[in-house]
């Protein structure tokens, strides 16, 4: 009976369980474009569109493609041993920079940054950074699906509640890293 107990108790608490990423909402989706559309003026309202749909729908694919199953940290220590495929940071940020670079956007800019580059204490983060064409990374929204385990997490560059961001260029050749 005990174990019956538990193993009921173990399905109904597995039914509460987070289901994992998703590919956002339609109100996800247009938030974003709005904001990006927002950046300037300049910004086509087709390809601030493409850019949302694109970063929430590719976001979703990597975290089936990583085998996200883990809160972020976790996962980090099964990609160090070896035991999961890709998903750090980096991994993260590079693979959805490369991909929405990879649509040729004539009003929108790519960027990387890396926040914590100089502490000791805490890990170093990746990022991609969408901005309109021409203007600075700070000027940016911060695209990170690394944060919440595969869910896209956006905010503007200056105003991330969590992170201060640099341009990664700069804090690879500081630190003389090459990745």
């Amino acid at each position: 009976r005990r174990r019956l107990f538990g193993a009921a108790l173990l399905c109904a608490l597995a039914g509460c369980a987070a289901t994992g990423p998703t590919q956002g909402s339609l109100s996800d989706v247009a938030a974003l474009t709005r904001t990006i559309q927002s950046m300037s003026p300049q910004v086509d309202p087709a390809e601030a569109r493409r850019a949302a749909e694109l970063s929430y729908r590719f976001a979703f694919q990597l975290a089936h493609s990583y085998q996200i199953t883990d809160p972020p940290l976790i996962h980090n220590v099964k990609v160090n041993n070896g035991s999961k495929p890709r998903g750090l940071c980096w991994h993260w940020a590079e693979d959805l920079e490369k991909r929405l670079l990879a649509e040729g956007f004539a009003t929108l800019d790519m960027h990387r940054a890396i926040a914590n580059g100089d502490s000791r204490i805490l890990l170093d983060h990746s990022t991609a950074i969408i901005s309109a064409s021409g203007a600075q990374m700070e000027a940016g929204l911060v695209l990170d699906p690394w944060r919440q385990g595969g869910e896209l997490f956006w905010s503007p560059v200056m105003s991330d509640p969590r992170y201060d961001w640099e341009p990664r260029e700069e804090v690879l050749r500081r630190n003389g890293r090459v990745r």
